[in-house]
């Protein structure tokens, strides 16, 4: 084993010590703030009061609905929102209305704003020594104003169209008077803008509607010219006569086309029942004529007759036979009134026909003339769009200027800003206030003197002590004794041999008696592993019984092998996982790149490696709460990287188990090779780390059922090629230029 170094700090901070640095320096300290409230209290008896008034104005619109022009619209409408009304602030603290103020108020004789008016003499030699700047160099005007810009203080109120108009002076009359007449000012200066516009209006639109009267006359006298040149003239609803006509004679057309279709359709009917025989009762139109309703009453009576007479009469009777003869007679006399109905109807179908084409010839000629009188209406349609232009540009005009001459006749122009809340003078000044400055003064003092008088103690070495826990001196390298089998065991510490410091020189190690060493590495398992660790548990070199392989030869395996991941199960427990440990060291000494990442609960891999638990690792990765950079750490004692468990919460960690496939594969394409220690996990636990390249480590203290149990069990999972290892009697070679550490 080679000397032993402790890892806690030298030295630490004495607490109660630094702290009673107070009560030692009570006296000092009190001193120092009286001194200085002192002061505070003299400056500010002696300080000028100053007072402070402030106005209020509303941004809104003050036109009222009964004097709101008709065709004022959203857009015409003052701006009033947020940098309309921040327009406004930069307006009323302008050089303009301050100029105005200060020459209505006569300010430039008040010391106050003329530093010039009294000028001490020391403020005399400073300027002769050029050590202060003449202010008689810059102008009166500018001298006053400057001194207004400094007490004046103009803001929009937020969320509202509110702005307040502030204003300090030496003088509680003055520094109300001066925000009112700044907000007089602004209003004035509003309505003078308003005046100007108005006025410029109604000078530029005189002229606009001379000018415009005389172009809408001659619009209008170009499209009546036009009208009569085109003969356009205009029949109902405002429509050109060629195409009413036309329209007109459309609708005639389809009358008679019906008219004659009608009168056809009817006669074609009656000459059906004339050459069939038919009968001429159905027909309306023969039925219509009055000589054939006369004939078929007479028909109707001579059938009543011939009925009456055949009861006392034979058929051959003579007057039987006259009134049938009579009815023949009446019979052709109804055929030949129906032929001359239906000469009727054919006439009136020709005439219908005739008229019909007569319409056809009159309404080609209208298309034409209505083509003719459409094309020249496109032109006449322009000439009236633009006098029609002309005319409403005039209208509005002639209205917006009769709006402007009577708001100037009338001085109507609101202001869109109003006072609601005047300044009153003040009767208490605001500066100084004389308790608040100082108990500010004594408890700012008081505080800076604490902080002076703890740096003082702490830079002084007076609140130094030294760590708790003995710092171990370094001792020079000794063998471990050996038990033989059958030899009684030594009670040995179950922690591993660090590796040593690389960033620490080689020191003289003095030798030490193997109980000494003993007592060492005691001392520095309770200060690495705290809170402190289950007792010792007595390791010794047994004779391999399961097969098990030592450090050496399961690094030679990973490296022979070309394995990409090493899987450590712990069935005994945290004091086993010093296999992980050795082997990835071992591994990384080779000179290849090597990673543990430690999953056992209590951090039982990556402490001795780290010697602190207060790392970022595998379960802040896992919450998404750090990145590969953040949580990959250097072994103190080898080349190897460690991931420890982590800070964050694990059961948030274990929700996004499922990433570690992709953290794992992540880890192999980096490094040569990724060990991991799981713990006593099982085979569904290491199921996730599993991948290609794989090699699977079972490791032992002794030859217990536990260590048999869990092999087992991993076998009959799928893991029929796993390996036994131990890390009873390895000591790590010794390295020149290092110093081991417990």
């Amino acid at each position: 084993m080679s000397g032993v170094q402790s890892t806690a700090a030298d030295i630490d901070v004495d607490l109660r010590r630094l702290f009673g640095s107070l009560a030692r320096n009570w006296l000092r300290i009190a001193i120092v703030a009286v001194a200085v409230a002192t002061l505070a209290f003299v400056l500010a008896w002696l300080a000028t009061p100053q007072y402070k008034a402030e106005t209020r104005l509303l941004i809104e619109t003050r036109e009222s609905v009964f004097t709101r022009p008709d065709g004022n619209s959203e857009a015409d409408r003052p701006i009033l929102d947020e940098e309309g009304v921040t327009s406004q602030v930069e307006v009323i603290a302008s050089s303009d209305i301050l100029k105005r103020v200060a020459q209505k108020l006569d300010l430039a004789r008040l010391p106050e704003f003329d530093p010039t008016a009294h000028t001490s003499a020391v403020d005399r030699l400073l300027i002769i020594a050029g050590l202060k700047s003449d202010p008689g160099e810059i102008p009166a005007e500018e001298r006053v104003l400057k001194s207004m810009r400094e007490k004046l203080n103009v803001y929009r109120v937020e969320t509202s169209r509110v702005i307040v108009i502030e204003f300090s002076s030496q003088d509680p009359k003055l520094a109300a008077e001066i925000p009112n007449a700044i907000a007089n000012a602004y209003i004035a200066f509003q309505g003078n803008a308003k005046q100007e516009s108005n006025s410029a209006a109604t000078d530029w639109l005189a002229p606009e509607i001379a000018d415009l009267s005389k172009r809408v006359k001659d619009a209008e006298g170009k499209v009546a010219a036009y009208r009569a040149q085109s003969d356009l003239l205009i029949g109902q609803n405002n429509s050109i006569l060629a195409t009413q006509q036309l329209s007109e004679m459309s609708s005639e057309l389809s009358r008679v086309r019906a008219s004659r279709a009608s009168a056809e359709a009817t006669a074609a009917g009656v000459r059906k029942a004339l050459d069939g025989g038919g009968s001429l009762d159905a027909l309306p139109e023969v039925l219509s004529s009055t000589l054939i309703q006369r004939l078929r009453e007479r028909q109707v009576q001579l059938k009543s007759d011939i009925a009456d007479l055949s009861t006392s009469l034979l058929d051959n009777h003579p007057r039987i036979r006259a009134l049938r003869s009579q009815l023949v007679d009446l019979d052709q006399q109804i055929r030949n009134e129906a032929q001359k109905v239906l000469k009727g109807l054919v006439t009136e179908a020709q005439t219908a026909q005739a008229r019909e084409n007569q319409l056809i010839a009159d309404l080609n000629k209208l298309k034409a003339e209505s083509a003719r009188a459409g094309e020249e209406q496109v032109e006449l349609n322009a000439l009236e769009r633009e006098a029609n232009t002309q005319r409403q540009l005039l209208e509005s005009y002639m209205t917006r200027y009769r709006e402007a001459a009577s708001r100037t006749d009338r001085n109507y122009l609101p202001v869109d800003a109003r006072v609601f809340s005047p300044a009153v003078a003040p009767t208490e000044a605001y500066f100084p206030k004389t308790i608040p400055i100082v108990a500010a003064a004594f408890v700012g003092s008081l505080l800076i003197m604490a902080i002076v008088t703890l740096l003082q103690e702490l830079f002084s070495g007076r609140a130094m002590r030294p760590a708790p826990g003995r710092r171990l001196e370094p001792v020079e390298e000794v063998a471990m004794p050996v038990a033989q089998p059958d030899a009684a065991r030594e009670d040995l510490p179950p922690v591993l041999p660090a590796r040593p410091r690389r960033d620490e020189p080689l020191p003289p190690e003095p030798s030490l008696s193997p109980e000494a060493v003993a007592r060492e590495w005691e001392s520095e398992r309770e200060v690495r592993f705290e809170p402190a660790a289950p007792a010792p548990r007595k390791l010794e070199r047994t004779v391999s019984r399961l097969g098990e392989i030592d450090i050496e030869k399961a690094a030679e395996k990973l490296i022979a092998g070309g394995a990409a991941r090493a899987i450590f199960v712990s069935p005994e427990g945290d004091e086993a996982a010093a296999s992980s440990i050795l082997v990835a060291r071992e591994v990384a000494d080779s000179g290849l790149r090597v990673l543990l990442l430690d999953l056992t609960a209590s951090g039982a891999a990556s402490l001795p490696m780290l010697d602190s638990g207060l790392f970022q690792g595998i379960t802040n990765l896992l919450s998404s709460q750090s990145q590969f950079s953040d949580v990959i750490h250097a072994d103190h004692y080898s080349d190897c990287h460690v991931i420890p468990v982590g800070t964050a919460d694990p059961v948030r960690a274990m929700r996004a188990a499922d990433r570690l496939p992709i953290i794992m594969q992540s880890l192999t394409t980096a490094y040569d090779l990724v060990v991991v220690e799981c713990g006593p996990a099982d085979a569904q636990g290491i199921r996730r780390l599993v991948g290609d390249a794989t090699e699977v480590f079972v490791s032992m203290l002794e030859p217990d059922d536990a260590v048999a149990d869990a092999a087992v069990k991993l076998i009959e999972s799928g893991y029929p090629d796993l390996t036994l290892v131990t890390p009873v009697g390895y000591e790590p070679p010794p390295l020149p230029g290092r110093r081991s550490a417990a």
